[in-house]
């Protein structure tokens, strides 16, 4: 029975994506690396964050989620996660819209352009249980991928 782990989404197969892993047995996120190389530019006012494709999807319990962190040393190098910590619930797992390709979405605050690399790592996974109130009666069911909570 399969319970949380990772997979390539549709249509990434055969670009060479690695599966997320712990370095050691205590780590409690698994590394992801970029899909493809990634030009972050420069930050200037009123500049979108950059997406940075993993090539993956991820899947858990109904009662779990997975945390989407940047590295220790992505601050280090200007890279900075637009929404602090990314928020994936286990529903968007194989959505319609996207397979439920997860991405990293990152500013660069130097004051010149990062190039990621594919193949290098880009930020951290790391799985979650969640709880509910007393009084939750949520029944809505996703209909799509990325920012799509908002639409429903």
């Amino acid at each position: 029975m399969r319970t949380r782990g990772f997979e390539i989404v549709k249509g990434w197969e055969d670009k060479g994506i690695n599966l997320p892993v712990r370095k050691t047995k205590r780590a409690a996120a698994y590394d992801v690396e970029a899909a493809e190389d990634t030009l972050i530019p420069a930050f200037k006012p009123g500049i979108k964050p950059t997406l940075v494709p993993t090539g993956l999807k991820a899947y858990c319990a109904e009662d779990e989620w997975y945390m989407l962190a940047n590295r220790s040393s992505g601050p280090k190098k200007g890279l900075q996660m637009a929404n602090g910590i990314g928020i994936i619930d286990a529903d968007y797992y194989e959505n319609e819209t996207n397979d439920g390709h997860f991405f990293f979405q990152y500013y660069n605050t130097t004051d010149k352009d990062i190039v990621i690399k594919k193949g290098e790592a880009i930020g951290q996974v790391i799985f979650m249980k969640y709880l509910i109130a007393d009084d939750d009666h949520a029944e809505g069911i996703r209909t799509g991928g990325f920012g799509s909570t908002d639409k429903n």
